[in-house]
């Protein structure tokens, strides 16, 4: 039996990882490209690799469903921030999902069929010292809105997932479960938990399932509802 494809940019590791062992549970391929692991190889904030990399991934066939997971975070406040790490940012949080779209898009639009997922962050409503991540992942919020507009048509959805603190290495790398910033991050969270990274993988799942099919241009945030009162209604 030919399962279908899932295409996860950088799914070697931490929400990347859980989002393709989620898609294997869930009876697909996961297609995996990243800088490291079993997967297709590629430094996807390199056009010219992600483009080898795309093609070597379709040479198994149409890929119909695609999880825009890699990004990078490059923390300055807004005076110290540097054209080069905003340069980084877009091109590897957008140029990359962009790409990635186009390159499946033929697949899709034959099929009459096609599931895209963009992984944004509730850093798109605003957060210290994330001057270049967030003007990224807000524009992957207004490709995704633009996307579901134009590509409904041929059944193809597209939605955006926006995570809150999640429990991946780097994160704990960054914040320690017993320091007091670590603390005041859990009890900002209603549900006084970081989330993990299945809990992104569980959002997933569900945009990327044929019978979601009637929904298409949303974000939805699985912060332990962080955003309630920041988010627009």
């Amino acid at each position: 039996m030919i399962r279908e494809r899932v295409l996860i940019t950088g799914g070697a590791a931490g929400i990347g990882a859980a989002c393709a062992d989620r898609c294997e549970a869930d009876g697909f391929e996961a297609v995996v490209i990243d800088r490291v692991g079993s997967g297709f190889i590629a430094d996807l904030s390199d056009a010219e690799e992600t483009t080898k990399a795309l093609d070597q991934a379709l040479t198994g066939g149409p890929i119909t469903r695609l999880i825009n997971n890699v990004g990078v975070v490059v923390p300055a406040g807004a005076a110290e921030q540097s054209i080069e790490e905003l340069e980084l940012a877009w091109s590897l949080n957008v140029r990359c999902a962009m790409q990635c779209m186009q390159a499946l898009l033929p697949g899709m639009q034959v099929a009459g069929f096609g599931r895209i997922v963009n992984m944004s962050s509730r850093a798109a409503l605003g957060k210290e010292l994330r001057t270049a991540y967030s003007a990224t992942k807000a524009a992957l919020i207004g490709m995704t809105r633009v996307w579901a507009l134009e590509l409904g048509r041929h059944g193809i959805t597209a939605n955006a997932i926006g995570p809150g603190p999640i429990r991946t290495e780097l994160f704990n790398r960054a914040n320690p479960p017993d320091s007091p910033r670590t603390r005041a991050i859990v009890e900002s969270v209603p549900v006084k938990r970081v989330g993990t990274p299945e809990d992104i993988a569980h959002a997933v799942s569900y945009f990327l399932d044929s019978r979601s099919g009637f929904v298409t241009g949303q974000v939805l945030y699985v912060c332990g509802g962080m955003t309630v009162g920041v988010a627009g209604v």
